[in-house]
């Protein structure tokens, strides 16, 4: 478990599939990740959730956000870990709107970062979001990702940000 001020980002667990899967199919949160909503049942989904808890890929790690009392507000991955490059993608929701604008994805992403610089082996995190998403570009801001450019894919313009280890 790693923790900072205001979350603890923890393992994911079974319990964790029925918000995930509301996250999933709430048509806000999925134009946000510039994706439509998932489009499987709950059964569909939980089966795949089961799949993923007990055979993880090796080219992704993920947690839950949670709060200090213990409530799981969102997630966070990095993925398409490149160990000979020393990089990988970062990814984040917070999918409970109550917490939304008061720092919560600020302290997970800080939190997960120092995470990966202390656990792993990797140089330099990156990512995309939609270039509309002001909110989530100054989150990344604010922890020390800079803006290195612009894709243009599936009729989305997302700006992309990076991170590099301090030597």
């Amino acid at each position: 478990m790693t923790t900072s001020n205001k979350v603890r980002l923890r393992e994911k667990r079974l319990a964790d599939a029925a918000v995930d899967y509301a996250w999933k199919i709430d048509e806000e949160l999925a134009q946000l990740d510039a994706a439509p909503p998932l489009g499987i049942s709950f059964q569909h989904y939980l089966a795949e959730y089961v799949r993923e808890l007990r055979h993880p890929s090796p080219n992704r790690e993920r947690f839950a956000i949670e709060t200090p009392d213990g409530k799981h507000i969102g997630n966070c991955t990095y993925y398409a870990i490149d160990k000979a490059k020393g990089e990988a993608e970062l990814g984040i929701i917070i999918g409970d709107r109550t917490y939304w604008d008061k720092g919560y994805g600020t302290s997970a992403v800080n939190a997960l970062v120092r995470h990966i610089f202390q656990h792993t082996k990797l140089k330099r995190l990156y990512l995309k979001t939609l270039a509309l998403n002001m909110r989530a570009q100054r989150c990344f801001e604010k922890c020390g990702f800079t803006q290195y450019g612009y894709l243009n894919r599936d009729g989305y313009i997302f700006v992309l940000m990076e991170l590099h280890r301090k030597r």
